[in-house]
């Protein structure tokens, strides 16, 4: 499932397309992803200047001029494109080329600069839903989130008070979207390589020092990924259709057998399953 960098690298991708436009027509192409679309979706969509596109842990949200603001989801396999904005060979003059519609194209945005957007999903475990702006916090998906790892009240000190006393292991932990929102197993994997810390270590036995350095790594590796355009693994594509690098720099996720790449050490990547996830760690380097 696409983790917070690639969430981030497709909102960064389809503000140029959508953010300040209209959304001309929407077509619908099935009743529904993992729930069923919301009632009048494309009537409700047409001619909705899209004011604002941010993201909150791993959805994209795009705020209306309607009041209303668009959740999406990439669930699974989701992955949304986008064409017709070509660099234009001469200023002033856009080429508007449109592919065919893929046949997992299930919603396709016309905006009225050109750009076509295009919510494809195989497996239909993406979600899109319609919600008033006002109370979009409220959501179901949205109210039980913890802050953003890359947000101004994420720190060691926050992440102290929330594991205080707390027996589970922190891998499992960090990945609890109502302690930390966004993190998925890739970045907490290595983060915890970066910080030397095992997957499988009682939140509550970390010291505080040891959390202050953790929350900064993480949004280092956070940081450095949201660069690279997120990770390509499997479905996951940014909004133009390119593939994100990060996964070059792994040093502990999927390598189980490979050296630990930290110098002089001689351990070699381990793999083990927690809460059905794989980690992969260097069974010397992570205490």
């Amino acid at each position: 499932m696409p983790e917070l960098p690639e969430v981030e690298t497709v909102r960064r991708g389809l503000q140029p397309a959508m953010e300040g436009q209209r959304i001309l027509r929407t077509e619908v192409r099935r009743e529904g992803l993992r729930w069923p679309f919301p009632l009048g979706l494309a009537q409700r969509l047409e001619g909705a200047r899209v004011e604002r596109l941010r993201r909150r842990s791993k959805y994209i949200l795009a705020d209306l001029s309607t009041n209303e603001t668009m959740l999406l989801h990439l669930g699974m396999s989701g992955r949304i494109t986008l064409s017709g904005l070509e660099a234009p060979h001469v200023p002033g003059q856009f080429h508007h080329h449109h592919p065919a519609p893929e046949k997992h194209d299930h919603v396709i945005f016309h905006m009225d600069n050109g750009a076509r957007v295009a919510f494809n999903d195989a497996r239909r475990f993406g979600a899109l839903d319609l919600i008033a702006t006002d109370s979009a916090d409220a959501h179901p998906l949205l109210a039980t989130l913890g802050p953003e790892p890359l947000g101004n009240t994420f720190s060691g000190a926050y992440l102290a008070a929330r594991l205080k006393g707390r027996k589970g292991p922190v891998k499992a932990l960090l990945l609890d979207q109502r302690i930390v929102a966004g993190l998925g197993n890739i970045y907490v994997c290595e983060a915890l390589f970066r910080a030397g810390i095992h997957p499988a270590r009682a939140g509550g036995r970390i010291s505080a020092a040891q959390l202050e350095v953790l929350a900064a790594i993480i949004r280092e590796v956070l940081q450095e990924a949201i660069t690279a355009g997120g990770s390509s693994l499997r479905d996951y594509r940014q909004a133009d259709g390119e593939l994100g690098y990060f996964q070059h720099s792994f040093r502990v996720y999927d390598r189980a057998g490979h050296p630990c790449p930290t110098p002089a050490c001689p351990g070699q990547i381990s793999r083990i399953v927690q809460g059905g996830r794989s980690s992969f760690f260097c069974p010397v380097c992570q205490i």
